[in-house]
């Protein structure tokens, strides 16, 4: 053990529905806003959900240029904004790193919705003949995002993509976390991006019943915990942190938000869809990453939790928590940030990995909005941080994130 590397999180950088920068992005949370409203992307009006957590005034050429652009799907897009800021608020191109020890793990669970969709509906428009462009191939692959994020930068160290749904961004925070522990990196960036709001991905997803279809109210409709949820609100954006090796970043004189001491995964081994009831593979998991960051349950002030506004699935992670932590799970705050930002699927682990290190980082914790009615079958002893953020000292934040066939992650960060 005393070869593990101790690993801190120097750069922060966020695109989401509440503010296209990590500060715009605490803000929104820090005020409670929500991001919901109507789909501006295509015309919601023959499906059951009309709304969505969009980003908004995002123009790509802010970015890019054109050419550039039209070569990326909008998921690697945001990836790339997104891992840019972290990149820029760590300071690491200006320290002289050396770019064979900086990788860039990344996580999405769907990649390149919009690029399939349009090419797959161009060629059935069409008389049969294959005229696809050069560019849906390497659009739609999930890992662009980090291949661009690398090229762009110069990072020759480990490079690939984690998909597993709605957990791919733990994923990927816990693979760039033990590359740098084990030695095989200094540097690393990571997090995830989605951009899944589309006639498909929207249309998919009311298929499966997931989605509310409070069309009347968007802002209040991601409900977690309230006894009125109908479903979760489909977001999009990204996260991104950029990950060091301790005595690196403390060589340069870094700024150091916090360290990331322990990741844990499970699987349920249920369903490919719901979750387990009796939240084995929840409990499992947190003990997991627990047992990986070497800290007591005691030592947990804040968790940012999956809670996606489900019916099923709140309950079940609450039922997690509350016999991982026993008597000290009413002294933990609560929150899912989920309620504002919508579900960003792949890249919730992300968005939510940056809500949970500036909790820490400003001594407030965000709330859990629209929680008007709590459900009677979820403990309402539990602090839920209903409605409006709450200040306190966070030492230690935990971060879930479960996706789609039964992956469940969690990631532990300390204050410094």
């Amino acid at each position: 053990m005393s070869s593990i590397r101790r690993v801190v999180v120097t750069g922060l950088g966020a695109i989401t529905p509440l503010g296209n920068t990590a500060p715009a992005y605490w803000e929104g949370l820090r005020t409670g806003t929500s991001g919901a409203a109507a789909i501006t992307r295509f015309d919601p009006a023959k499906f059951k959900t009309r709304f969505a957590c969009e980003v908004k005034g995002y123009e790509p050429d802010n970015f890019f240029d054109r050419k550039e652009h039209r070569k990326m799907d909008l998921f690697t897009q945001f990836g790339v904004v997104a891992a840019d800021e972290a990149i820029a608020d760590s300071g690491i191109l200006e320290s002289g790193v050396n770019k064979d020890r900086v990788g860039v793990i990344w996580g999405s669970g769907i990649g390149g919705l919009k690029s399939l969709q349009e090419e797959c509906i161009s060629f059935g428009r069409g008389d049969g003949t294959p005229r696809y462009s050069p560019f849906f191939i390497p659009r739609m692959i999930a890992d662009s995002s980090s291949g661009n994020i690398s090229i762009k930068n110069g990072f020759r160290g480990p490079n690939f993509v984690t998909t597993s749904a709605c957990a791919s961004s733990n994923d990927s925070i816990i693979a760039a976390f033990n590359n740098i522990r084990l030695g095989l990196a200094d540097v690393m960036v990571t997090g995830g991006s989605e951009a899944a709001i589309t006639e498909s991905g929207v249309g998919g997803f009311n298929a499966l019943k997931a989605m509310s279809e409070r069309n009347d109210d968007p802002a209040s409709a991601s409900r977690p915990y309230d006894k009125d949820r109908d479903g979760f609100v489909l977001g999009e954006g990204a996260g991104a942190l950029v990950l060091e090796e301790y005595e690196h970043a403390k060589a340069r004189g870094a700024k150091m938000y916090a360290e990331l001491i322990g990741g844990g995964m499970s699987s349920d081994a249920y369903h490919i869809t719901a979750p387990d009831p009796s939240g084995s593979g929840v409990v499992l998991v947190m003990h997991n990453a627990l047992r990986d960051a070497g800290i007591e349950t005691t030592e947990v002030d804040y968790i940012n939790t999956h809670g996606t506004s489900t019916p099923l699935g709140d309950g079940a992670e609450i039922k997690a928590i509350e016999q991982v932590f026993g008597e000290h799970a009413e002294k933990i705050n609560i929150s899912s940030t989920k309620s504002m930002t919508g579900h960003l699927l792949g890249g919730a682990g992300g968005v939510e990995a940056v809500a949970s290190i500036l909790a820490m980082h400003h001594g407030l914790v965000p709330p859990t909005i629209n929680l008007h009615t709590p459900d009677p079958e979820i403990n309402q002893a539990l602090n839920f941080t209903p409605n409006v953020a709450q200040e306190r000292d966070v030492r230690v934040a935990m971060s879930n994130t479960f996706g789609f066939g039964g992956h469940n992650t969690s990631v532990i960060f300390r204050k410094l």
